[in-house]
């Protein structure tokens, strides 16, 4: 799994005009999955997520996780996370999961991470044509992918 995840001020997933969910301070996290994903990915970057210390503390040091400021997360799944860029000008998709494997993933997922939490995150419609706004606070913006662990 591959993730970008976006300190925020405020992230809001428009579908069709509508918006479909919104959050005040905290995390949008884009997710993309591929075929190798699996529970243990799941499992290693929801803890990771919850615990990541990005949020200011009172000496405005970064020390604070989204669980430590009772934060909020929005998730919103993105296949083009896994683009190859290497050959020609048109990037290749071949390393994003197909739905049928993407979509148990990313809901299992979502549900894991609402768990860590403690609380219910917003989240995006697999497949659709989404509007995604945010304010980055910072900028903050951290890459994690489960295949680089170590």
């Amino acid at each position: 799994m591959r993730v970008v995840i976006q300190r925020t001020t405020h992230a809001a997933v428009t579908i069709n005009g509508i918006c479909k969910s919104s959050i005040g301070k905290g995390m949008l996290i884009l997710v993309g999955i591929e075929e190798a994903d699996n529970r243990e990915d799941i499992d290693w970057l929801c803890k990771k997520i919850v615990n990541l210390r990005i949020f200011d503390d009172e000496n405005g040091v970064m020390n604070r996780s989204v669980l430590d400021i009772h934060g909020e997360i929005l998730v919103v799944s993105q296949f083009t996370l896994h683009a190859s860029t290497k050959k020609g000008n048109r990037p290749s998709y071949i390393r994003a999961a197909k739905p049928e494997i993407s979509i148990p993933l990313y809901e299992a997922f979502c549900g894991t991470l609402s768990e860590a939490l403690g609380k219910e995150i917003g989240t995006g419609e697999f497949g659709a044509d989404m509007k995604v706004e945010l304010l980055n606070d910072g900028p903050v913006t951290i890459c994690i992918d489960t295949k680089n662990k170590e």
